[in-house]
Order: structure tokens, then sequence, then C-alpha cells
């Protein structure tokens, strides 16, 4: 098998039809080969192997520029102090702090949701080998996103009298229940990188932001790149990160906006329809016996179809699947598939146990202890 992606990669000209075929079944990590790939089938590099330079200084040199206008820049007059006419209760519209509050609140929530990313694993706390030095230097004058996030934070004081009359303020601070430790100045952990690509994609995609849920499809595909054993390619992770996650949400997109989720015809509510009916045609009589249950597929299938399974399997077994969702010539058709396979293969219990059993089973399919490739091999069956 890897003889044959090394003969399929090493081509002038990649065949676009063998390469889906190869990653369908699984893409090797070794050499790189997964994370070529994955950047290959996500249409960030094309199949002309010879403007592969030329395209990636382009989107690297480009990021850069978006981490300095939006991160850089503005953290940089946040430091040195906002215009004497600019103040945090200015009323006019083109006041920076009004941007400023409105940035503050998405980031919160990207900061909440990246530092609790893949708790299983130790990878997204590690400190990266290439943090981003214009801001992180020692001499650098930017306020970072975690600086912000730390002044977000709210301090405050309590006066407390003493059974003896002695007055004393108690300094207190609001704290989240995932707050971690941080790395000291000078490091970026891994998911720090992964809170700047959010925070920066939400910038440029206003009409959308931040939605939950979108750090969940970013850290497989960072954890990728970021783990490429050749360095020449680790190193721009974050930029290569960026713009296979900004080409996969152009895909999938219409599932992260709320007013389309009731939608027949795009949206979740399309894809849980797709859902719905795959198994009423693979298998009527446990499409049958859901209904009966009255297990509607907004209290798993959601999940399932939304983060593209990256929650119901380990990371490895996420990264498995994801070979097979990207190689796939129909896009995420092949999703259905597997997600009709997951019921199928709990058929037994589904149909002797009650609903809160079924419930937990399927809000919890990773319990079920059910080997990876038995899902894959059923999905291909019924596909």
């Amino acid at each position: 098998r890897l003889k044959a992606f090394e003969d399929t990669l090493n081509n002038e000209r990649i065949d676009l039809k063998t390469l889906r075929k190869l990653c369908f079944n699984g893409c090797p990590f070794e050499h790189g080969y997964r994370s070529t790939c994955w950047k290959i089938l996500l249409n960030y590099l094309p199949l002309d192997v010879s403007q592969w330079k030329e395209i990636l200084e382009k989107q690297r040199k480009l990021y850069t520029h978006f981490v300095h206008e939006m991160i850089v820049e503005p953290g940089t007059k946040a430091s040195a102090g906002s215009q004497a006419d600019d103040h945090p209760l200015n009323p006019n519209p083109d006041s920076n702090w009004g941007a400023f509050f409105k940035d503050n609140d998405m980031l919160l929530q990207i900061d909440k949701d990246c530092r609790r990313l893949c708790p299983d694993l130790f990878f997204f706390q590690k400190a990266t080998e290439y943090p981003c030095k214009e801001i992180i230097h020692a001499d650098s004058r930017v306020e970072t996103l975690r600086k912000r996030v730390e002044h977000c934070v709210l301090h405050s004081e309590t006066l407390k009298v003493d059974r003896f009359g002695k007055s004393n303020m108690i300094a207190s601070r609001r704290k989240t229940s995932e707050e971690y430790s941080l790395l000291p100045d000078g490091q970026e952990a891994h998911w720090e990188v992964v809170e700047r690509i959010l925070f920066i994609y939400a910038k440029l995609n206003p009409g959308q932001g931040y939605v939950q849920g979108m750090n969940e499809i970013l850290g497989p595909i960072y954890y990728t790149f970021a783990s490429d054993p050749r360095n020449e390619w680790k190193e721009f992770a974050e930029a290569d990160s960026f713009f296979c996650f900004t080409n996969l949400m152009a895909e999938i997109r219409d599932i992260f906006i709320k007013t389309l989720d009731l939608d027949a015809v795009c949206g979740i509510g399309s894809m849980m329809a797709s859902f719905t009916s795959k198994l009423k045609e693979k298998d009527e009589f446990l499409y049958n016996r859901i209904k009966e249950l009255d297990l509607k597929p907004q209290y798993y299938a959601f999940r399932w179809l939304t983060l593209l399974l990256s929650q119901e399997f380990p990371l490895p077994d996420v990264l498995r699947i994801w070979d097979s969702l990207f190689a796939d010539d129909k896009r995420f058709d092949f999703l259905i598939c597997i997600c009709c396979a997951m019921l199928m293969i709990l058929r037994d219990e589904i149909i002797s146990e009650d609903f809160p059993t079924v419930m937990k089973l399927v809000q919890n399919f990773q319990t079920s202890k059910v080997d990876l490739q038995r899902v894959l091999s059923k999905a291909v069956d019924i596909r």
C-alpha cells in the first residue's frame, strides 16, 4: 500500500480517481501521506504537482497577512492604548471598541471550546514547535488572544466584615471549570493555534461567524498536519489547516446555519431526512422500531452528521473515517451510510431494549466498543 501511494503521489500529475480509491481504504501516516492526500482531496493542492510550490507560498503568505491584520495590528493598538477621542462608551458606530467587544464575545466561546478540544489526548495541550513568532516574541507588544481572554475574565472585590466588626475587601476572580494552566510566555499550545485559526475564520466570515462544533471539525485536520513527520510541512501546519478547513466549511457550512436546520433541501434537516430515508430503505424493521421508540434523529444523528462523527470515535478512528469521507466522490453521502451502519450494528440492542437504554447507547456510541472496520465494512455494503 505504501508503494501504491508513493507511485501515485510521485507523478507529475496526480490521478484523482486512483488517489480517491487508495484513500477510501485508508491513508497511511508514514511519510506524511495522509497530510498530503487530505490537502489534495480538500482542494488545497492542485493535481498538477509543479504548481504546488507557487500555490503554497502564495497561500501561506496570505495567511500571514490575515494574522497581521486581524490579530497583530489590533493587538498592538490595544497594548498601546486607544486614541484619546475613542473610549469604551463611545456611541460612534466607527468606534474600535464596538468591534472589540463584539469580537470578545465570540473569542470567549472559541477559547472555551478549544481549551477542551480532545481532552483525552495531550497533544493539544503541548507546546507547538512553530509558534507565531510575531505574537509571542519577548519584545512583542502585541496583546495576544490569550491575554484578551484573561482580561475578559471578571475580577471583583467583596466587602467582608468579620465578627469583630473589621472590614476587609476580598478579591475574587470568576473562573471556568474548563480553565487550563497556560504555558509560559514565549510558548503556544496547539489549542491556541486552533483558536487563532477559528478566530480569523470567523472574522473573515462575519455572516456565519463561529459556531460551536467548528473546533471539532478543525481539530483533526490540524492534528494531521501538525503531526506530519516532514518538518518542512509541519512548520506551516497552521496556514495549511486554515485553508483546508475553509474549503471543507464551504462544502458543509449549511449544516452550521441555524436557520436552515428545518430546511428540507439543504442544511442539517436535509441530511437527517436523507439519513432516515436510507435507513428505511436498508432496514425497514429497524427503522420502524426506532420510530416506535420515538427516538428522533435530532437526539443523536444531529451530532453525528454535524461533527462528521468526530465525537463518536477516538481520534485515530476519526482520521480513518475522514480518509473515506474526503475520498468519497459524492462527498458526504458515505457519511450517511456510516451512520446507518452504526445503527444496524446495534440492531439487536435497539430492538430488545427500552427507550432510555437505546438513547444512552446511540448517544455514547464509543461505549459499545464496536470495531471501526466492522462499521466501515457495513457502510460499504449498504452504500
